[in-house]
């Protein structure tokens, strides 16, 4: 996976806003994904397909529509990654606190 593309596509807020749009109700056209935005037809269909490159977005054709789908993958990847391992450190500095607070700690 390229994290590269991943974070550039998320670099955008209007992208964002269109992932959590899709992160609410999944399987939207994109006539339904421009209602209510300020953006034409035009720009929504470009951000999704930056979306589509980045892997971020899926889609499928139901009949007549093509219906857009998250795909949390890549964030979970990038979580895993580039923010679990900035976790480790303050949740073992909580849990010695914690054993320390509680009168666990006999060093």
């Amino acid at each position: 996976m390229d994290q590269g593309a991943v974070f550039r596509a998320l670099a955008d807020a209007s992208r964002r806003r269109l992932l959590d749009r899709l992160l609410a109700k999944n399987g939207q056209t994109l006539g339904e994904l421009c209602q209510g935005l300020d953006m034409t037809r035009q720009a929504v269909a470009k951000h999704v397909s930056i979306l589509e490159q980045a892997n971020l977005v899926s889609w499928q054709r139901h009949g007549r529509e093509k219906l857009h789908f998250i795909n949390p993958v890549p964030i979970h990847e990038i979580a895993e990654r580039w923010i679990r391992k900035f976790e480790r450190p303050r949740l073992s500095a909580l849990s010695q606190l914690k054993k320390r607070l509680e009168g666990e700690d006999h060093d």
